[in-house]
């Protein structure tokens, strides 16, 4: 069957964003992944997360017996889609779903027959998870609290990243997590024992929440390996998760030890809900199941006041109407008017607004030199309060061109500039000269270097890069031992 997303000849082929873990599972030795290929739940999750060459290439050779040769699958490709094809070939073969091979294709057979046992179904490997007996003394709980719970355990960690070290009391995640937000670089306490958001942590509030969790889980598969969990356990696990289905509890009997000891983490992300911790059971909650897919991790609301509720497109995992529309007003005299009872919103402003009145639904605070400049010192750029401003502006001010004044946008920046006005750099201070000709001689030879970066002709003084001083001093010692 031809590839027929590569034989249009009137549509460029549209280069695919690769999955975040996908360079991680690159990463990780051929026995590795094919343990964890033995896993339908595993393949399939894989197969999601690939784009949609990898996927059509994939189901090209699923149901083939033999290998297929190279020059027939090459054949269906235009002189166009050869890059594309190409790429797509390498991904899969990085991630040992194709055989390495120049002459035949074929996929690895453990990958193919797993893969088609997940979509044909049987077998009673319970790689989809167990699901539990039915509890007559207690109900389970519902999808809507599965959310709720999810989204209480989500904005918690997003509101300690954007509150703690400000002056305010948030709520605090658990050890593990707070752990796990200063190995990914989000948080940290330089500035003394509180921990505070980086500049790394805010610019993972302007991802979208889906990104969010993969970025978290990422460092946390990184940390699995330290402390020696089975990495194959733990992945396997996680998509397992993202192929169960929501509202429905599932039995820990058949988990691992690895497995069983991860329900306690991803109880603190929101992946999982449990009555108490020693419970045979679990549900997973919304974010677990769309791990991998392209669904909102959290649920949407109709709610126009930025309620409590998110979705897979807002950042700052919200999604609420003034999440999805922009809820941000700033005129040309730095005020700033936000139409959101959002708390987690309200403490992202927080960060670099001062604060003059707040209403049920709306937030009012100005930009001034002082709250720029406590957010610069906290590691916020410039550029990401105005990324911010803009990922988030109000309807109305998308009519205007450009979106945001330039003026607040170049009093943002400078405001950074006065920040940043010395830098530092190593290198080598030249002096003594005998002469002024000397002095200018070899002046204009680190010049023609590009080596300069402070000169000082009254003195008879220059200050070159390290990079140059090799090439500067050889070129003073042939002049001084020429004379």
């Amino acid at each position: 069957m031809p590839v027929q997303s590569l034989q249009n000849t009137d549509v460029i082929v549209p280069q695919h964003a690769p999955h975040p873990l996908l360079p991680f599972l690159q990463s990780q030795s051929q026995t590795t992944l094919t343990r964890l290929y033995q896993r339908p739940s595993s393949c399939l999750s894989i197969f999601r997360l690939l784009g949609p060459i990898e996927r059509q290439l994939i189901m090209n050779l699923l149901w083939l017996e033999s290998a297929l040769s190279a020059a027939t699958m090459s054949a269906w490709v235009l002189p166009e889609g050869k890059n594309a094809y190409d790429s797509a070939l390498s991904v899969m073969t990085g991630l040992h779903i194709a055989q390495n091979s120049t002459v035949k294709l074929a996929l690895n057979p453990t990958f193919k027959s797993s893969l088609r046992q997940a979509i044909t179904g049987g077998g009673n490997t319970g790689s989809f998870g167990v699901p539990a007996d039915k509890d007559g003394k207690r109900q389970s709980a519902n999808i809507e609290n599965l959310d709720a719970y999810a989204l209480e355990r989500w904005e918690t960690i997003l509101h300690y990243m954007v509150s703690s070290g400000q002056g305010q009391n948030p709520t605090k995640p658990s050890q593990g997590v707070l752990y796990l937000l200063q190995r990914s670089g989000l948080m940290n306490n330089a500035h003394g024992a509180v921990l505070q958001i980086t500049s790394s942590g805010f610019q993972f509030l302007l991802h979208p929440p889906h990104d969010q969790l993969w970025n978290l889980l990422l460092q946390y598969l990184h940390m699995a390996e330290e402390r020696q969990m089975d990495l194959v356990e733990v992945l396997s696990f996680l998509f397992m998760l993202s192929t169960m289905d929501l509202g429905r509890e599932y039995s820990t009997e058949p988990l691992s030890e690895t497995q069983k000891a991860m329900l306690e983490d991803l109880r603190d992300y929101g992946l999982v809900w449990q009555r108490k911790t020693s419970s045979k059971r679990f549900s997973p909650t919304r974010l677990a199941t769309t791990l991998t897919s392209s669904s909102p991790p959290l649920p949407s609301s109709h709610s126009t006041g930025g309620s409590r509720t998110a979705d897979g497109t807002g950042a700052v995992a919200l999604s609420s109407g003034a999440a999805q529309q922009g809820f941000i007003v700033l005129e040309t005299n730095y005020r700033i008017y936000a139409y959101t009872d959002n708390p987690l919103q309200t403490a992202v402003l927080n960060l670099f607004i001062t604060m003059k009145y707040r209403f049920p639904n709306l937030v009012v605070g100005m930009l001034t030199r002082e709250s720029v400049r406590k957010a610069l010192g906290n590691g916020i750029s410039a550029d990401q309060i105005i990324s911010y401003l803009t990922t988030h502006a109000h309807p109305q001010m998308r009519k205007n061109n450009p979106l945001l004044p330039v003026t607040v946008q170049d009093q943002i920046r400078l405001w950074e500039l006065e920040r940043n006005r010395l830098k530092s750099a190593e290198g080598y201070l030249y002096k003594d000269f005998a002469s002024q000709a000397d002095y200018e001689y070899v002046l204009a030879y680190a010049k023609q270097l590009d080596v300069v970066l402070w000169e000082n002709a009254a003195k008879r003084c220059f200050f070159g890069t390290l990079e140059g001083h090799a090439n500067v001093r050889g070129f003073i010692e042939r002049r001084t031992g020429s004379v």
